[in-house]
C-alpha cells in the first residue's frame, strides 16, 4: 500500500472527525467538536493560501492517505507562531533554596510558575495515527513530514520549534494535575476544560488563573507524581521527538502538566540533515534505498516514503509512481531524509 501526506481539504472533514473521536480525550489539537474542527480546515485552508513569507500565526493541517484506497489514516499539524493573538501560557518548573540558620538546614522547594516564555515559538502537534495504521513506520511518516514542510518554508517559522505532550489522565477522563490546581479555580471538571480550551482557546486561563507561583509540596502526591510526564500512549511520541534533538526543558502543560518539548529549529535532526535532491530521471523501477521524500509549496506539499537512486551531485532517480504521489515532474527538487 501506498501513503501520502498532504494538506487536509473539506472532503477529509468526516474522516478527521471519526479520527478525533478515537483520542480518549486530551488532545486539544484535535478536539472531537465538529464546529471547532471545521475552524481548523478553514484556518489552515487561509494558512495555505497566504502570500506573505514572514512569520504569523499560520496552523497547517495535514492528512495522512492511503492513496490506494483514498482513505485517511492519519493527521498532523504545524503552527507558524504560538502566542501572536492570544497569551501562550506554560508553567515553567523552578526551585527556591531557603536556609535555616536556627534550623541548621536548607530547604530547595519546587515552584510552578505561570509563563508566557515560550511565546514566538513554532509547535508541531496533533499527529494521530489510526490504531488500524501503528506499523510500518506511518507514525514516523507523518511526524517527519512536519519537518519537511518547516524546511520547505523555513522563512514562515521561528527559531524555535516546541511540541507538548499530552499528560496523564486517569481512567475516567480526568486529571490529577488540573483537579488538583486549575479545576479549583475554573468550577469546571478537565474534560469540560480541555473541550472548551479547543474551541475558544486559553483566553479564560489569562482571566481566571491565579498568577502566584505554585508550591507543588502543597499539591496532592497524585498530582505532583506526574508534573512533566507524558501520558503512556505519548511515551513513543516522546522518544521520536528526543530522536530528532528535542528536548524537555522545564515547562509544563497548564491543563494536564505534560511535559513541553523545545529544540532550535535549524538543530531538529530532519531539518539540519535532509538534503535537496534534482530529479533527472522518473523510471518504472527504483532499487535504491527507501527513503522519507516530500516537495511542494504550501498546497502541493506532498510527502511519502519511496525508493530513490542518487548520484553525484545531488540527481536522484525515482519512479513513476513516486513521481505521481508527489506530483512532480523531472527536474523539480524533493528534499530527501534517510529512514
Amino acid at each position: 500500500m501506498s501513503f501520502r501526506v498532504r494538506p487536509a481539504g473539506n472532503d477529509d472533514f468526516q474522516a478527521i472527525y471519526e479520527m478525533a473521536k478515537l483520542t480518549g480525550g486530551g488532545f486539544t489539537n484535535l478536539p472531537p467538536d465538529r464546529g471547532a474542527l471545521v475552524d481548523k480546515i478553514v484556518r489552515s485552508q487561509k494558512s495555505f493560501e497566504r502570500t506573505g513569507d514572514e512569520p504569523s500565526d499560520d496552523m497547517f493541517l495535514f492528512v495522512l492517505e492511503n492513496v490506494d484506497t483514498g482513505q485517511i489514516r492519519g493527521t498532523c499539524q504545524v503552527f507558524g507562531l504560538v502566542g501572536v493573538h492570544a497569551p501562550f501560557y506554560s508553567y515553567r518548573i523552578g526551585t527556591l533554596t531557603q536556609t535555616s540558620k536556627a534550623l541548621g538546614k536548607t530547604f530547595r522547594a519546587q515552584l510552578l510558575n505561570l509563563s508566557t516564555d515560550l511565546e514566538g515559538s513554532s509547535e508541531v502537534g496533533g499527529l494521530f495515527l489510526h490504531p488500524g495504521e501503528r506499523a510500518g513506520g506511518l507514525g514516523l511518516l507523518l511526524a517527519r513530514s512536519r519537518y519537511l514542510f518547516i524546511k520547505l518554508h523555513r522563512e514562515r517559522f521561528g527559531k524555535r520549534v516546541l511540541a507538548e505532550l499530552r499528560g496523564v489522565i486517569d481512567e475516567s477522563g480526568g486529571s490529577p494535575f488540573w483537579d488538583a490546581i486549575a479545576g479549583k479555580f475554573f468550577g469546571m471538571n478537565f474534560q469540560e476544560a480541555d473541550e472548551f480550551n479547543a474551541a475558544h482557546g486559553t483566553q479564560f486561563i489569562a482571566d481566571l488563573m491565579p498568577k502566584t507561583p505554585i508550591y507543588t509540596a502543597m499539591l496532592p502526591e497524585s498530582a505532583r507524581s506526574v508534573i512533566g510526564v507524558p501520558h503512556p500512549k505519548g511515551r513513543a511520541a516522546m522518544k521520536m521527538l528526543e530522536n530528532e534533538g528535542f528536548h524537555f526543558d522545564c515547562y509544563v502543560d497548564i491543563f494536564d502538566g505534560g511535559p513541553t518539548m523545545i529544540s532550535p529549529t535549524d538543530q531538529i535532526r530532519t531539518i539540519r540533515d535532509s538534503r535537496s535532491l534534482t530529479v533527472e530521471n522518473i523510471a518504472e523501477e527504483v532499487s535504491g534505498p527507501s527513503e522519507m521524500l516530500a516537495s511542494g509549496r504550501l498546497e502541493d506539499f506532498r510527502a511519502c516514503c519511496a525508493c530513490v537512486e542518487t548520484a553525484p551531485g545531488g540527481s536522484a532517480t525515482i519512479s513513476r509512481a513516486t513521481a505521481q504521489m508527489l506530483g512532480i515532474s523531472a527536474g523539480d527538487t524533493i528534499l530527501a531524509m534517510s529512514r
